[in-house]
């Protein structure tokens, strides 16, 4: 998955933060940064939340960690290609919860089906849509501030 965003990345000329607890090899672009947190609980999340900016995008599939960044108006999309937002985050976080309580009890056992293809694509679809649509806000922001 880093791959298709460092090319999207390249294609748009946007920067990009890696957040990780231990260190990393990534290609030595100007516009990639890895920032390495302390190896401690939600360390990562933590530092993610407090740096993030309104039109920043997360790639998380960590459902707490989406809507805590989208509090801070990120705009949110998961490995798979979903598109988090206010709206529907309270229902995402609800089956969450019921799904973990559902794998405590052993109702149910085994984890999603394997990343495929079509889930690659749809990632790159949707991050290429959430892109157009940060480009165009501010487009209009640059032209009412011109008026």
């Amino acid at each position: 998955m880093k791959n298709e965003v460092y090319r999207v990345a390249q294609r748009y000329s946007l920067q990009v933060t890696l957040v990780a607890n231990s260190w990393m090899r990534t290609p030595p672009h100007a516009w990639l940064h890895l920032e390495v947190v302390e190896d401690l609980f939600d360390a990562a999340d933590d530092w993610i939340v407090e740096n993030v900016a309104e039109d920043d995008i997360v790639i998380a599939g960590d459902i707490p960690l989406v809507s805590r960044c989208l509090k801070n108006g990120a705009q949110a999309i998961s490995p798979r290609g979903k598109l988090f937002t206010e709206d529907d985050i309270g229902e995402t976080l609800g089956t969450r919860d019921l799904m973990t309580h559902l794998r405590d009890i052993g109702e149910i056992t085994g984890g999603p089906p394997p990343f495929s293809q079509h889930d690659r694509s749809r990632f790159l679809q949707r991050l290429d849509e959430v892109i157009q649509k940060i480009k165009r806000r501010a487009e209009r922001r640059r032209r009412r501030s011109q008026e």
